[in-house]
């Protein structure tokens, strides 16, 4: 089976201001770029919530659509609707085998979701995943706690950190805010 990998996702919380962001390319198995302007972060309920994902992206896309219906179930409630869906990705057996993380996050909370039911509210008020997730989450730590940069310029200088180390992470970046 060929194996798809690609996406390093990052967000930051910082005063009023929630970003998320994440890199465009998206790599089938070791040595092809198969797109470089993959679009894997949005707005979604409302222009309310901010989601990206890694991973497969028609899973993500699925998830994502799951998601969307788990805050119209709960009203918008973040957590109650990431938990529904944690839930749910666990349980069912059409869902369980959706290979995919997803950060989400509105103006209070950033949460990553998976697909073992884990909800997770992270210590610091940054956060990233996939392949260049660890590279991202380093440098935003670093840019957070050493800077006076906004929300967006420490999403956007973290993934072009990623990129520059991450060969699966490119500087295709996009980048959502609330």
């Amino acid at each position: 089976m060929v194996q798809f990998h690609a996406t390093t996702i990052c967000a930051v919380k910082k005063g009023d201001e929630v970003c998320i962001g994440g890199d465009g390319q998206v790599t089938m198995g070791e040595t092809a770029i198969m797109k470089n302007g993959a679009k894997k972060v949005k707005k979604i309920y409302k222009n309310t919530v901010l989601s990206g994902f890694a991973g497969s992206v028609a899973d993500a896309f699925s998830l994502t659509e799951k998601f969307e219906s788990k805050l119209d179930e709960h009203g918008g409630n973040l957590k109650r609707a990431a938990v529904a869906l944690a839930n749910l990705w666990r349980s069912d057996k059409a869902v369980r085998n959706l290979e995919a993380l997803m950060i989400v996050a509105d103006k209070d909370d950033i949460l990553i979701i998976s697909g073992t039911g884990e909800v997770i509210v992270p210590d610091q008020s940054f956060v990233a995943i996939g392949s260049g997730g660890n590279y991202a989450y380093a440098a935003a730590n670093a840019l957070y706690n050493n800077t006076d940069l906004s929300a967006e310029e420490i999403v956007r200088k973290s993934l072009e950190i990623a990129a520059s180390i991450c060969v699966y992470t490119n500087d295709h970046i996009s980048v959502e805010k609330l």
